[in-house]
C-alpha cells in the first residue's frame, strides 16, 4: 500500500519563564515548521526552541535556556551602563557650562539640584557659615546714612554694618505707628545674621559675597524710616535728605553693572509705607519691591507678577493661645477703632460708621494711638468676635495684623486688598470676607456676623492661632515667621523673574559674538 505523503504535526517541547516548567505545543501546523514556536500564550512567555520531540532531551533544552537567558542579562546590563555613563557626562558638561555661562543669576539654584550634597559637606569641614538657604542674596554695602544711620547708629572705623552677635547692641526701632513699615529692618539683620556663626536662625536665605553667584541682589535702603524721618524740610534746606538719598540711590544702581546686567529685575527694594520712595519708584520700576498694598502704584510699576506683599508690623501685643478668650468670653460682636474720615476709597467707613453706631453689641468709634490708644485697641479686639478691616487711604491697614494676634476673627471689607502669603496661606480658613457694595447694604453685614455659629467661629479662631506666628517679625528671625516667609515669597518669584530674563537673553549672545567677528 502506498505510504500518504500526508506530514503529521508533531509536538515541540518549550521552556516557560513564567511557570519554570516544561510545556507541549499543540498548535496545529506542518512538522518541523517553525510557524509553531512564534505563536504567543496569553499566561506567559514562551522562550527558546522548538525541537523534534524524539530527538532533544530535557537537559539540553535547559542548557540552550540558560544560554539564551544569559545573552539577555548581558544586554541588560549594556543597557544599564550606557544610561549610567550618559547621565555622568550630562552632569560634567551642565556644571562645565554654568561655570562659563556669567549671565544665569540661577545659577546656584540649579547647581543645588544637581549637586545636593555639597553643603553638607562644607558644613563639616568648615567653622564659617554654611549656605544652606535655598535663597543666595547679595547685599550692597551701602553707606551707613541709608540704612543705619537713619536710626542713629554711627559706625566705629572703616566698618559699615552694626555688629549682631549679641541682641542687646543691635540698634531698636522707633515705635508708634514708624514701627508697622519696619520691613527692610527686619531683612537686614537677617541677612547680617547670616553671616554670624553666634545667631541661630533659619537658613531660608544667606549673603553672599559675590553678586554672580546670588539668587537677587537686595539694596537695603531703609526707605520708610526716611520718609517717616527725612521727607519734611527742616531750616533752610530746599530738598528733603528724603528726596536726596532717592536721589542718589538711583544714580548708584543705574552706574552698577549689576543692574545693568538684567535692567534691575534680579534686585529686591523695600518700599513698605505706601508713600516711601516716591520720587525714585518710577526710575527703579523693574526691580521686585516689598510692599504693603498697590494702593498709590501704577500697574507698570507695581504688580502681583513681580512684587512681594508684605505685613504690616503688628502694634497691639500679641495674645498667648492659652490666653485667647473663646466664644462665650468675648461680648463684643463686631470691633472697629480708628479714622473714619478717610478719602478715596476710604469712605466706606464713614458709611458703615453711620449704619453701625447704634448696634448695641458693635464697637465702632475713632480712636488713635496716642496716649493708651494702643492698648486700649489691644483689649477691645481680644474681647470681640469680630474685627473689621475696612479700606482706607489705601485697601491696607495694620488693624488687620493687629486683630490677626488678637486671635479676633478679621473681616475684610476691603475690595482691592493684597494679602502677605496668600499662595501659602488660605485666608477664607481664618477671616470672613465681605463685598463693599453688601456691606453698606442696611443691616447685612450685622445679619451676616450673627448668623456665623459658635462652631464655625471656633474653627477660625482655632486656625488664627496656628497662623499667628506668620506675621510676627523677630531677631534673630524664627522658621515661619515673616521674615522666612518673605524670603519664600521671594524665591516663589524667581521662576517668573528667570522666564523673562531667558526670553530677553535670546538673542544676545548671538549679537556679541557677531559684534566680535565684525570687529
Amino acid at each position: 500500500m502506498r505510504r500518504s505523503n500526508t506530514k503529521y504535526h508533531k509536538p515541540c517541547m518549550f521552556f516557560c519563564q513564567k511557570c519554570c516548567t516544561k510545556c507541549l505545543c499543540v498548535y496545529p501546523g506542518t512538522y518541523g515548521n517553525k510557524q509553531a514556536s512564534d505563536k504567543k500564550s496569553n499566561s506567559c512567555i514562551k522562550v527558546s526552541v522548538h525541537l523534534q520531540w524524539r530527538e532533544t532531551s530535557d537537559a539540553a533544552l535547559l542548557h540552550q535556556v540558560r544560554k539564551m537567558s544569559e545573552k539577555s542579562m548581558i544586554s541588560s546590563k549594556l543597557l544599564f551602563y550606557t544610561i549610567t555613563v550618559s547621565t555622568l557626562l550630562f552632569i560634567v558638561s551642565s556644571l562645565f557650562f554654568l561655570q562659563r555661562n556669567d549671565s544665569s543669576f540661577t545659577s546656584s539654584l540649579v547647581r543645588k539640584l544637581i549637586l545636593p550634597s555639597t553643603d553638607i559637606k562644607n558644613e563639616q569641614t568648615d567653622a564659617k557659615p554654611v549656605s544652606c538657604g535655598v535663597l543666595k542674596v547679595f547685599m550692597y554695602d551701602l553707606p551707613s546714612e541709608f540704612h543705619f544711620g537713619l536710626l542713629n547708629w554711627h559706625k566705629k572705623g572703616s566698618e559699615t554694618w552694626p555688629s549682631v552677635k549679641n541682641v542687646s547692641t543691635v540698634p531698636s526701632y522707633p515705635g508708634g505707628l514708624n514701627r508697622q513699615h519696619s520691613v527692610e529692618y527686619w531683612l537686614t539683620l537677617d541677612l547680617l545674621a547670616s553671616e554670624t556663626p553666634e545667631v541661630k536662625r533659619p537658613c531660608s536665605a544667606m549673603r553672599v559675597k559675590s553678586s554672580k553667584e546670588a539668587d537677587i541682589v537686595f539694596v537695603p535702603f531703609f526707605s520708610s524710616l526716611s520718609y517717616n524721618r527725612k521727607s519734611k524740610l527742616s531750616g533752610n534746606e530746599t530738598t528733603s535728605v528724603d528726596r536726596l538719598l532717592q536721589e542718589r540711590l538711583v544714580e548708584f544702581l543705574k552706574s552698577r553693572d549689576e543692574w545693568k546686567r538684567f535692567g534691575g529685575k534680579d534686585h529686591l527694594i523695600v518700599a513698605h509705607h505706601p508713600n516711601s520712595l516716591l520720587y525714585a519708584r518710577n526710575s527703579l520700576g523693574s526691580a521686585m519691591f516689598v510692599l504693603s498694598d498697590f494702593g498709590r502704584y501704577p500697574s507698570s510699576i507695581a504688580n502681583l507678577e513681580k512684587d512681594v506683599i508684605a505685613p504690616y508690623v503688628h502694634v497691639v501685643k500679641t495674645v498667648s493661645n492659652n490666653e485667647s478668650a473663646p466664644f462665650e468670653k468675648r461680648p463684643v460682636l463686631a470691633y472697629f477703632q480708628g479714622a473714619i474720615y478717610r478719602k478715596d476709597g476710604g469712605t466706606i467707613r464713614q458709611e458703615l460708621y453711620n449704619l453701625l453706631k447704634d448696634e448695641k453689641d458693635v464697637h465702632f468709634a475713632f480712636g488713635t494711638v496716642r496716649g493708651n490708644g494702643t492698648k486700649q485697641t489691644g483689649k477691645g479686639m481680644a474681647s470681640s468676635k469680630f474685627c473689621l478691616n475696612i479700606a482706607g487711604d489705601t485697601p491696607s491697614s495694620n488693624r488687620l495684623f493687629d486683630s490677626i494676634v488678637s486671635h479676633c476673627v478679621p473681616v475684610i471689607i476691603s475690595d482691592q486688598i493684597e494679602l502677605p502669603f496668600e499662595d501659602t496661606l488660605d485666608y477664607s480658613g481664618f477671616s470672613v470676607f465681605v463685598h463693599s457694595s453688601e456691606a453698606v447694604k442696611k443691616g447685612f453685614l450685622v445679619s451676616l456676623l450673627r448668623g456665623v455659629t459658635e462652631d464655625q467661629w471656633r474653627k477660625k479662631w482655632e486656625r488664627l492661632k496656628e497662623v499667628v506666628r506668620c506675621f510676627e517679625y523677630r531677631f534673630p528671625s524664627q522658621p515661619g515667621d515673616s521674615v522666612d516667609m518673605i524670603w519664600s515669597a521671594v524665591s516663589h518669584k524667581l521662576a517668573s523673574l528667570q522666564f523673562h530674563v531667558h526670553r530677553k537673553n535670546r538673542y544676545r549672545r548671538s549679537e556679541v559674538f557677531e559684534r566680535s567677528l565684525s570687529t
